[in-house]
């Protein structure tokens, strides 16, 4: 692919996240999240600790991002901001000590968030399908 091809792939993919609703943005960086925390489970493994911490840092970017977007109006920021703390200082701890344990935990719970949120979405897709399917 030349410049001009990957520069309209680039433009084409930016698009395609512009396009995204908020629902499915968060379900997109929760699920490069997992990615990043599963890439570093393996390069722990592998004693690649280059590409460890490189997704760890990746990890941590990702759930900045994720705090500094919560719209703090709504009790249920407070709590995920908690909650985005706990997973900074514990990746930190993680990085530091090259910690499988805990990278498994946060891996874990950061998963179970994710099918959470993915959760939540459908059931608000299926309550505005039933309500549009009511009004007709």
């Amino acid at each position: 692919m030349d410049i001009k091809g990957f520069q309209g792939y680039q433009g084409y993919k930016e698009q395609g996240i512009n396009d995204l609703s908020q629902e499915e943005l968060l379900l997109l960086l929760y699920d490069e999240l997992v990615k990043r925390l599963i890439r570093a489970d393996l390069a722990l493994k592998k004693e690649d600790y280059p590409v460890f911490e490189a997704s760890v840092d990746r990890s941590l970017d990702i759930i900045r991002y994720l705090d500094d977007t919560l719209d703090m109006q709504y009790p249920i920021s407070r709590n995920l901001n908690r909650l985005y703390d706990f997973f900074s200082y514990e990746l930190r701890r993680v990085k530091a000590g090259r910690n499988k344990t805990e990278l498994d935990r946060v891996r874990t719970m950061v998963s179970d968030l994710r099918e959470t949120f993915r959760t939540a979405r459908k059931n608000v897709e299926a309550e505005a399908a039933g309500a549009g399917a009511g009004e007709g």
